[in-house]
């Protein structure tokens, strides 16, 4: 495979010489440095980082085949939160990895868009980010090769510019991923899913990615204790990122059908603690006749919502505590911050 896209990989590899770590700058070298304490401090502490890592996404999401490039940077250009570049940063500051990092911050990006593009297949979705989903546009062929198309762009990202540890870690990552997807399709509709099978499922599907993107600048620069560390707050993080994504599932305003979890009979952990709340809640949701926005309002009412992110918050302060072990400094901070604000967002 020759082509603009391909070199333009290659041309950006540092040479190894210059993937190493240094110290932090910060109270860990000895002087003073700005706390960050607002997730705006957060944003734009890795704002440089950020911008190049969309240049970059625009690189590798173009191919020489039209079609190709045009479904990649369809859902691209659509945004996103784009949390995982931004963990990524994080992480690789944190440990103090000198590398380029927009390679390996798009690696994540790459993987979600693939991920997202398969997903809307699968669930013949209508939009995405506000536009109409690519295979609505394009066909679900197109969008399914395209999506394998950012899976291998990511996979050779971080094999050039992440090594052996980087690339064996994300594919066992992607494995996971998969296998989430499955189980989650498997237990659609099944209100019967244990609570553990939920967690498993959600552990698999959406954190196990999470944890690579922040652990991702560790393990290029070789530090494995700070890469295991960063790997712990990221999936502590990842699975109370999920849970915060299904309160908001109940919330209006935003930019999503409200209650859309509840109408799929999706299991998730607020209506876990809706039905111990409500006694009668699962038969009633079994109904044909189901009112879903009058049982919306019930479970809202409930408490069940708040007992969520509670469950959501003691993740993050304990994903939080793991962090002590590494150099104090601005971008450590700014994980503690960002890691708080992924759940308060629903508050």
């Amino acid at each position: 495979m020759e082509g603009a896209t391909y070199r333009s990989t290659l041309d950006r590899v540092e040479p190894a010489s210059v993937v190493r770590r240094r110290q932090p700058a910060g109270v860990h070298a000895g002087a003073p440095y700005t706390r960050v304490l607002t997730p705006q401090d957060a944003f734009a502490l890795a704002g440089p980082a950020l911008q190049a890592c969309e240049e970059r996404l625009a690189v590798e999401v173009a191919s020489e085949v039209p079609v190709v490039a045009a479904i990649g940077s369809y859902l691209a250009e659509a945004g996103g939160k784009r949390l995982r570049p931004l963990l990524g940063a994080l992480g690789a500051m944190t440990v103090g990895y000198e590398g380029r990092m927009d390679g390996l911050m798009c690696v994540g990006e790459l993987i979600h868009l693939g991920s997202l593009l398969h997903d809307d297949v699968v669930d013949d979705g209508a939009t995405r980010r506000g536009k109409p989903a690519a295979q609505r546009v394009y066909g679900n062929a197109g969008v399914i090769l395209t999506g394998d198309y950012c899976l291998a762009r990511a996979v050779l990202v971080a094999s050039l510019e992440g090594g052996h540890e980087a690339v064996t870690r994300l594919a066992a990552a992607v494995t996971a991923m998969a296998e989430g997807e499955v189980l989650q399709l498997q237990r659609a509709g099944n209100l019967d899913t244990p609570l553990d099978e939920y967690l498993e499922m959600v552990d698999k599907k959406s954190a196990a990615l999470i944890a690579w993107c922040a652990m991702s600048g560790a393990l290029a620069a070789g530090d494995l204790i700070a890469a295991s560390v960063l790997e712990r707050y990221g999936r502590a993080v990842g699975v109370a990122f999920q849970i915060t994504d299904d309160v908001l599932d109940y919330r209006a305003g935003t930019g999503k059908t409200a209650a859309q979890d509840l109408r799929e009979r999706k299991l998730t952990l607020p209506l876990v603690h809706a039905m111990a709340r409500i006694p009668d809640l699962r038969a009633r949701l079994e109904s044909p006749d189901a009112d879903i926005p009058a049982l919306a309002e019930e479970i809202r009412a409930s408490g069940a919502l708040d007992a969520a992110l509670a469950d959501a918050r003691a993740r993050v302060e304990g994903a939080i505590a793991l962090l002590d072990v590494l150099p104090p400094g601005p971008a450590r901070d700014a994980l503690v911050v960002l890691g708080r604000y992924l759940v308060d967002r629903a508050a």
